[in-house]
């Protein structure tokens, strides 16, 4: 048995996902011919009351595609220091749309209105970049999985209104957010200019995520993802994942985040660990006292068939999802017991 909680991005399709999948009616989507793609991006759209969505191989290609949407070369966008589009997109960010980062050090990935206004460069100063876009991330990857507050979105949507300022969301784990706080997914569709929402994490789908905009912007990203590269043929074999992903997965997201908080839980009780962020979703990330050895205790985990990640500095990570089940959650429990 191998207890994979590296991230939720192992999880494979169900049987019944599969069996969706196979019996897909496809057509070659470049053309916009596959009906299965075209139900499905039907479906998000309505979901989040917009008008359009269109479907992307990965997460990455979304966000890159919503910041070329909403900037020009030498423009500037904000978003925090954790974020996954400056981290974790291959510097996509200044290579795809030549624009820079301003970050800003929040609280878990999460940045405020008040630190949002404090970066925004005069439109009228010319030596410094044009600033044109806020990006976004809930819940938070680096930040352990951390959840906005629907409050503060609304003081930074004003905000962005107020200085002419585009607002995307980077929602890979929108999902696991929703399900935490039930709140309707069309009041993110008002909020939000662009969103990127993916299906290969805790929802299980094998591959794919979707932007949703307006008409005119889903347009010129069919445009962008062409120029990226993105366009799939019968793709409806993965849409048809999605639509049941959608149907019948994203309750279960309440199990993994459970297992979450009961792994944090455990580790607090074991005196090799130093700290523990707090749990909010299905990300747990924790530290271990200074006289461990950081590489040494992940070996020692995946010589015991447990495969867990480092973040760097000092962070350790897990991620629980729909695979991980309760015989590798019991073992996993008495495993760091005993360490």
């Amino acid at each position: 048995m191998i207890v994979n909680l590296i991230s939720d991005t192992v999880t494979k399709p169900s049987k019944r996902m599969l069996e969706s999948m196979f019996s897909a009616s496809v057509g070659d989507d470049v053309f916009k011919e596959d009906p299965s793609v075209n139900l499905f991006e039907n479906e998000v759209a309505e979901l989040f009351g917009k008008e359009a969505a269109l479907f992307f191989p990965s997460g990455t290609m979304t966000n890159q595609t919503a910041i070329k949407l909403h900037t020009r070369p030498g423009d500037q966008l904000i978003c925090d220091h954790y974020a996954h589009i400056f981290n974790y997109e291959g510097g996509g960010v200044s290579f795809n749309s030549g624009v820079s980062c301003k970050m800003i050090q929040g609280d878990r990935g999460r940045i405020s209105s008040k630190q949002i206004q404090n970066c925004i460069n005069p439109s009228d100063f010319y030596h410094s970049p044009r600033t044109s876009l806020v990006c976004l991330e809930n819940t938070t990857n680096k930040g352990g999985g951390a959840i906005y507050d629907l409050v503060e979105i609304k003081k930074i949507r004003s905000l962005c209104d107020q200085e002419n300022l585009a607002l995307h969301l980077d929602g890979a784990r929108l999902w696991n957010a929703l399900e935490v706080t039930k709140e309707d997914p069309k009041v993110y569709g008002i909020l939000f200019d662009t969103i990127s929402l993916c299906f290969s994490k805790g929802l299980g789908c094998p591959v794919g995520s979707v932007l949703v905009g307006s008409k005119v912007q889903i347009n010129e990203a069919l445009r962008i993802r062409k120029v990226f590269g993105g366009g799939m043929r019968q793709a409806g074999y993965l849409a048809a994942a999605g639509s049941y992903a959608l149907k019948y997965h994203r309750a279960d997201l309440n199990k993994d985040h459970l297992k979450a908080k009961e792994i944090a839980d455990t580790l607090k009780k074991c005196s090799f660990v130093k700290e523990i962020q707090p749990v909010s979703t299905n990300i747990i990330i924790f530290s271990i006292k200074d006289d461990y050895d950081q590489d040494l205790f992940v070996q020692n985990l995946k010589e015991k068939s447990i495969l867990i990640i480092s973040l760097g500095k000092g962070k350790l990570r897990m991620v629980t999802h729909r695979d991980y089940t309760d015989a590798q959650h019991e073992y996993l429990i008495s495993t760091l017991l005993k360490m």
